[in-house]
């Protein structure tokens, strides 16, 4: 018995956390910093070191090489073309295939 009203008490504890997360009850405030005040020219002059710091740093960064390839001797420089499949059909009807019916019959040696 108390097995099921533990079971039942969890069900309706999970139905209702959904509808409880959709109801209208007010948000917690959050503040996007309209209240913060303008900075200071301290702080303008600090950003702006920073921002210099940060720009140097990236200008000694050397540019990025190209990778070594150790294949590229081994491997064409230049992909083989695929073949068109359209071509081994063009192939085909340029020389039928010979069969029984196209061959010419055999001459008899007696003349007939």
């Amino acid at each position: 018995m108390l097995r099921k009203l533990i079971q039942a008490g969890a069900i309706l504890f999970l139905l209702t956390g959904a509808a409880y997360a959709q109801s209208g009850f007010p948000m917690p405030s959050i503040s996007l910093g309209k209240d913060k005040p303008p900075p200071t020219p301290e702080e303008i002059e600090r950003q702006k070191a920073i921002d210099n710091a940060y720009s140097a740093a990236n200008k000694k960064i050397p540019d990025k090489q190209v990778p070594a390839d150790p294949w590229g001797s081994v491997r064409p420089s230049q992909p083989p073309a695929k073949n068109n499949p359209n071509s081994a059909q063009a192939k085909n009807s340029a020389n039928p295939p010979q069969g029984k019916n196209n061959a010419t019959p055999p001459q008899s040696k007696n003349g007939q």
